[in-house]
């Protein structure tokens, strides 16, 4: 085969290929392997080529035998740099024109396969050291590790833990291990795993909670659980699992911090600060593992009473006593707290009974009043209980327990017992609410005086007016005394509306006889604040010496339950305000006490009768015979009688026909501001 068929050969074939005599003196090298010498390697001699290739003094050697023997691989300094080629070579038997033996050997480049290996290599050695070093770590540190990672029925645990626990497998199902946490710090648990198993734990956010793990001796130790919810495992399930460290050492430090942060002192139980950490925890466990909860907030009756009469040594058993009792109570799941002087808090797991926790408040309350007569003088003690039910009572802990407060404060006697109702807390809310709009509206002038009139079935003239709050808001709402009344009656509101109604109504009346106008009396409905708290005679003579009007015309209207109250007092109050010479009405007749025998003894001139008698006037015989015989009897007392809510020109003749002597209603005249009641006086001139 000439040279140059040779040379073809080897320029087809991928890879390096040389081939040279044993004698070195031919050397053939194909184009692949010229491209990486480059050309100025290309004119030394056959030698310094050689030692190019192969390492330095293999060529003085059997070289053929050597690269026979099996694929030898060396570095050559390339024109790119350093390079690792795999050499195979083999021996030509030459033709008997050329006589000797000639060596082929083709290589090919492995500088990437070796690259990578020895990148293995040095990740393979740095993972060793840093597992020894990570084993190491973990058995100096004493961090055991629990992994899920396909929400099967176990954990995997290191050797660590098992050590830590005395397990002796590198595997325990989930309820054995649950088994080994204390019942009381079970449920945090049991929460965390649900949450994890529901990816609502956190992504990435480090979580941890403290928990009493029984350990290898068998004795319960304290450890912290340190977890993150990582996404990402083999089948696409949530990672379960994290760090188990025995922390007992620094929870015996802690244990004497914590009993002055949340333990009460007189009784050995949970705190007020203990009961807000804990609740709100077992709030949140609530809504993952969908379990509800009784909160009963509890007040032992007058107290005060014992500390008095039994001294506050024997108060302080007492409040020891009844913790005892509550402890015992609570079960496995719940909890018991002191929140400050006699009031305590009970949590109690709900198992779907509504009257479990009637019967435990009444047996609690049975426990206590034997308590009282065995070792307290024989003290008749009690207590008084309200609830509520977590989570439905409220979107945090702190709310649910509000409401027990709540329930408790509407409770009006010794042993009450009362369920939170969001009805009675809203409407409650909603009074508190509108008391503060009211006490603004006092201060922003938004109260004003409307007047209706009263007619003389006589006359048929105007004879008076009754003086009527109301509440306009600025955005022309107006707003009557029933809806507002009754909330400033329980507030010192009442009084101020009071003393506005009493000044106005003063004042407008002599400015309307300064204007010429006939004059009129202006009848005003005293409220029970102003009839019993003070001095009334004061107070109204006062009144009148400020606005200058004479007490003739002043009507002073009470209602039958005020009068009845104090029935005595009442009498006396009110003839000294007729001794003044005020006029004195008894509103509402008929629907209170009804009882004619105290027109007698009361010094009224004036006898109202309710709108409920009059509406039915008509057509009911027996409205009809009550009427005329209220207005007899105080025809012959002397008394004059009006009839309020008179609509209809037939019940304005039956009136007239059984002797009344005034009328009111809309039949005259609805209630009208000022202004109107001015034109109304004007147009009776007429």
């Amino acid at each position: 085969m000439s040279k140059q068929r040779i040379v073809k050969l080897m320029n087809v074939i991928n890879a390096f290929v040389i081939i040279w005599s044993e004698d070195n003196k031919t050397i053939l090298v194909n184009d692949r392997l010229k491209e990486i010498l480059g050309e100025e390697r290309m004119q030394i001699s056959n030698e310094e080529l050689l030692n190019i290739l192969f390492p330095q003094g293999f060529i003085a050697q059997d070289k053929a035998d050597m690269l026979l023997a099996q694929a030898r691989e060396f570095s050559i300094t390339s024109r790119f740099g350093v390079i690792y080629i795999n050499w195979t070579s083999s021996v030509l038997i030459a033709g008997s024109k050329t006589g000797g033996r000639f060596i082929i050997s083709v290589g090919f480049d492995v500088t990437e396969n070796k690259l990578i290996r020895q990148q293995l290599n040095f990740t393979n050695n740095r993972l060793m050291a840093s597992e020894k070093h990570y084993a190491m770590a973990m058995n100096l540190s004493e961090i055991g590790i629990i992994l899920n990672e396909h929400c099967d029925d176990s954990f995997h645990i290191t050797k660590e833990l098992q050590d830590m626990l005395g397990i002796y497998s590198d595997k325990i199902r989930i309820d054995d291990f649950m088994a080994l946490i204390h019942r009381d710090d079970r449920m945090l648990f049991e929460s965390y795993l649900k949450a994890a198993r529901t990816n609502s734990v956190k992504v990435m956010h480090t979580n941890s909670m403290d928990m009493r793990i029984k350990s290898a001796n068998g004795k319960f130790r304290w450890y912290t659980f340190r977890y993150k919810n990582v996404q990402t495992s083999s089948y696409g399930m949530p990672v379960i699992g994290g760090a188990i460290i025995d922390i007992s050492k620094d929870k015996e430090k802690d244990m004497l911090i914590e009993r002055m942060a949340y333990i009460d002192e007189i009784t050995g139980i949970y705190n007020r600060n203990k009961l807000v950490i804990s609740g709100q925890e077992m709030y949140e466990c609530c809504k993952i593992l969908e379990l509800s909860y009784w909160v009963i907030d509890f007040d032992i009756d007058s107290f005060h009473i014992i500390n008095d009469a039994c001294g506050y040594n024997n108060g302080n058993k007492m409040l020891k006593d009844f913790a005892d009792i509550l402890y015992k109570k609570k079960g496995k799941n719940g909890f018991a707290a002191r929140v400050g002087g006699d009031n305590f808090v009970l949590v109690i797991q709900d198992y779907g009974d509504p009257n479990y926790p009637v019967l435990l408040i009444q047996e609690i309350q049975t426990e206590i009043a034997s308590i009282g007569k065995k070792h307290l003088f024989n003290q008749n003690i009690s207590c008084s209980a309200g609830y509520s039910r977590m989570p439905a009572d409220g979107e945090d802990f702190i709310t649910v327990f509000e409401r027990a407060e709540f329930a408790l404060s509407t409770g009006e006697k010794k042993r009450s017992l009362i369920r939170f109702d969001s009805s009675v807390h809203d409407s409650i809310i909603s009074a508190a609410a509108l008391e503060k709009s009211l006490a603004d509206a006092i201060e922003a002038g938004e109260l004003v005086l409307f007047y209706q009139p009263k007619i003389s079935i006589e006359t048929k003239k105007i004879m008076g007016v009754e003086a009527l709050i109301r509440w306009i808001k600025p955005d022309g709402t107006i707003i009557t005394p029933e809806h507002f009344v009754p909330v400033a009656e329980n507030s010192h509101l009442i009084t101020k509306i009071g003393e506005y109604v009493m000044d106005e109504a003063c004042r407008q009346n002599r400015l309307w006889q300064n204007m010429g106008l006939p004059p009129i009396i202006m009848s005003i409905n005293l409220t029970s604040e102003d009839f019993y708290q003070k001095d009334v005679k004061q107070y109204i003579y006062e009144k009148l010496m400020e606005t200058g009007l004479s007490a003739e015309w002043l009507e002073i209207e009470l209602t039958e339950s005020l009068a009845m109250k104090d029935i005595d007092f009442a009498v006396q109050q009110m003839q000294e305000l007729r001794d003044m010479g005020l006029k004195l009405a008894m509103d509402d007749f008929g629907t209170g006490y009804s009882s004619l025998s105290y027109i007698q003894k009361m010094p009224i001139t004036l006898l109202k009768l309710d709108r409920s008698f009059i509406t039915l006037i008509e057509d009911d015989l027996v409205a009809q015979e009550i009427v005329s015989a209220v207005i007899k009897i105080a025809k012959s007392k002397k008394i004059k009688t009006i009839a309020e809510g008179v609509e209809t020109e037939g019940q304005l003749k039956m009136l007239e026909d059984f002797g009344c002597d005034y009328v009111q209603g809309f039949l005259f005249g609805k209630p009208m501001c000022a202004a109107e009641l001015t034109e109304y006086l004007r147009n009776s001139m007429q």
